[in-house]
């Protein structure tokens, strides 16, 4: 049954509604970054640029690397933010605009997507300056409130942990990024877990003029540890995005990983005075090994 105007929203030129993009405009390998400042500071690196398209926060150049074909988007932040953005690549793909009808599962397209984003540091341990790839993502937001996510038993029980430790009144969500993703792309970073946050101040324990429902908010995430057959998972920084791209990576059959620049350490107060040559070097590493 076609997908009615109402959920698919095209507009004028036949482009999706949000990205304003066709699906000729993207690649199967897709970068992303938060800030719309940030997309030129990938492209510039680019051998040629073929398209360049903006419309709010969403700006995408699309170009060749290396002779790899590549595009770069910029999403904004939140999860709020990423529920569009892949639900709009997918489509992209995965969907005829024409008839408006989804491919067959068996004809569906897999696209990788990789994030280059910030983060902050948890653990003291992790040097300001660093790369980090996100094997788990561990969401406090609520946007998986409103999908079927099916999670692993160990999965369930960190998010369960958490909701514990933190006594929250719902369970947050516990997703697993792209293996294979993560051993082509981060082979010398960090490994790391993940926690993505609903908010810059309060969700992640800062205080101005607001004071914190939990006081002792930073230093429950630091102290969170799950013993498994795997082994102990910590949670080692926290930023605005990744669980968002893991879960709905998931569930859509798409590759998908979180690269974060360490700018910031929360345990030792430090901030990068350089935030913008350790994001470049993060840039460059995945440009050559995408």
């Amino acid at each position: 049954m076609p997908i009615p105007e109402s959920e698919l929203i095209l507009n004028k030129d036949g482009s999706i509604y949000h990205l304003n993009l066709l699906p000729d405009h993207i690649s199967d390998t897709i970068l992303t970054v938060g800030d719309p400042e940030r997309v030129p500071m990938v492209s510039q690196h680019f051998d040629s640029i073929e398209t360049k398209i903006q419309k709010r926060e969403f700006v995408t150049h699309v170009g060749y690397y290396k002779g790899k074909r590549l595009t770069v988007i910029s999403t904004g932040m939140g999860t709020d933010n990423i529920d569009i953005l892949l639900n709009e690549l997918d489509a992209l793909v995965n969907i005829d605009f024409v008839s408006r009808d989804a491919c067959p599962h068996d004809e569906r397209i897999q696209l990788r997507i990789v994030r280059i984003g910030t983060s902050g540091a948890l653990q003291a341990d992790i040097p300001v300056g660093s790369h980090l790839v996100t094997e788990h993502a561990v969401g406090l937001d609520s946007l998986m409130q409103f999908y079927p996510l099916v999670e692993t038993g160990l999965e369930v029980e960190v998010a369960t942990g958490i909701q514990q430790a933190l006594q929250l009144p719902y369970r947050p969500y516990c997703v697993r990024g792209s293996d294979l993703l993560r051993e082509q792309l981060g082979n010398d970073m960090v490994v790391g877990n993940t926690l993505t946050c609903p908010g810059f101040y309060g969700p992640q324990g800062r205080v101005l003029r607001l004071d914190l429902r939990q006081p002792d908010l930073i230093q429950q995430f630091q102290n969170f540890r799950h013993q498994s057959a795997e082994g102990e998972l910590r949670l080692t920084n926290f930023e605005m995005e990744t669980a968002g791209y893991y879960a709905l990576g998931r569930m859509l059959g798409h590759e998908v990983v979180s690269l974060n620049a360490i700018v910031a350490n929360r345990a030792t107060g430090e901030f990068a005075t350089n935030s913008e040559n350790v994001i470049n070097e993060l840039i460059v590493k995945t440009l050559d090994r995408v």
